[in-house]
């Protein structure tokens, strides 16, 4: 409860980067709003929306009446949802109603699981039976546990014990970072590993670095922005081997705004996943408030994939954007070029 209570009062920065990416109007979009599907592939996984409520909380009695109602309204909008990380009812049995109540809330939802890189293949196994889980999230979070007073020191072993669970746990794995980004370094090393599917997790939402420095005695301040951008983790990703190995990309880390989500799905995934946003407005505003929220961005969604005559999440990926600013620089030292993102050849498809 430390940690979402850290987390509503210092809310988001909004330096995702996607201030940085300007989308190129089309005045000739050949679409109609009724053609367009937000129906979406993630690896194995068949998403009637790109949006996924992505993990937050769990393992407490206040965290479960967040899960409760979390579910709520995925089950109400049709979305994909996280829990939190598992380890603690995995070490302490009586708080793991606090994650299953997402799945006896929302049996017939898209439910993922959430473990640790510390995590074993028992473990993993455990937690997927636990909420009965279409998958099983094993989230980075290195230096956040490094500024954790009580966090981990010892980071050995982490490819070999994802890989393991990647192989054997028999539901598809995303591995995601908690918000300080990913380089094509370690998209690469997952590739090869077997990973398909990679949850970005960029710099700019919720911040952890400054959330476990606030419960710190002598905090680590020049840490808070430690990490690369969202918009700059998705861009890195086009210099890897995502696209051989067929890794689909979720970009997480700072969206707010429908606008915001498809500037993520152009740069290049195929869904977004949103936490402080709907945990800000689920404990301001509450459940109906934001499942309201939702469908309109949904709805909000549509509309500018209309108007950019992408009717589908895959049309999204061919639509030209101009890159800007801080991300632009970014993609001019790392040799990404910025040039094929702006002359893409997506618009104007006339039968």
């Amino acid at each position: 409860m430390e940690h979402v209570h850290h987390a509503l009062q210092l809310g988001q920065s909004g330096n995702q980067g996607f201030a940085d990416i300007k989308l190129i109007h089309n005045c000739l979009p050949e679409t109609s709003t009724s053609l367009i599907s937000l129906q979406t592939l993630i690896g194995e996984l068949n998403l009637s929306s790109p949006i996924i409520i992505n993990a937050m909380t769990g393992g407490a009695h206040e965290t479960e009446e967040i899960n409760r109602e979390l579910a709520v309204a995925a089950r109400e909008t049709g979305l994909a949802m996280a829990v939190g990380s598992q380890m603690s009812a995995l070490k302490n049995p009586e708080v793991a109603a606090s994650y299953r109540i997402v799945r006896e809330i929302n049996p017939k939802g898209i439910v993922f699981g959430n473990l640790g890189s510390e995590a074993t293949l028992e473990q993993a196994l455990r937690a997927v039976d636990m909420l009965q889980a279409d998958a099983l999230q094993i989230h980075l979070n290195v230096m956040q546990e490094l500024i954790m007073p009580e966090g981990d020191r010892d980071f050995q072993g982490m490819l070999k014990r994802i890989s393991t669970i990647v192989d054997n746990v028999g539901v598809p794995v995303i591995v995601k970072e908690v918000g300080f980004g990913m380089a094509r370094e370690s998209m690469n090393a997952l590739c090869e590993i077997g990973v398909k599917i990679i949850d970005v997790g960029g710099y700019g939402g919720t911040n952890f670095a400054a959330i476990e420095n606030m419960r710190r005695t002598l905090p680590i301040e020049w840490l808070n922005e430690w990490g690369c951008s969202t918009a700059t983790a998705l861009v890195e990703a086009v210099n890897t081997t995502a696209k051989r190995h067929h890794v689909s990309l979720i970009g997480s880390g700072g969206i707010r705004s429908s606008l915001e989500a498809c500037k993520a799905l152009i740069l290049g995934a195929s869904a977004v996943g949103i936490a402080g946003a709907f945990l800000k407005t689920l404990r301001s505003e509450g459940t109906s408030a934001l499942v309201t929220q939702i469908n309109e961005m949904l709805n909000e969604l549509k509309l500018v994939m209309t108007a950019l005559g992408a009717p589908t999440i895959a049309d999204l990926h061919r639509v030209p954007v101009v890159i800007s600013g801080e991300t632009a620089h970014w993609c001019y030292a790392r040799g990404i070029d910025i040039h094929s993102f702006a002359n893409r050849t997506g618009f104007i498809k006339i039968t």
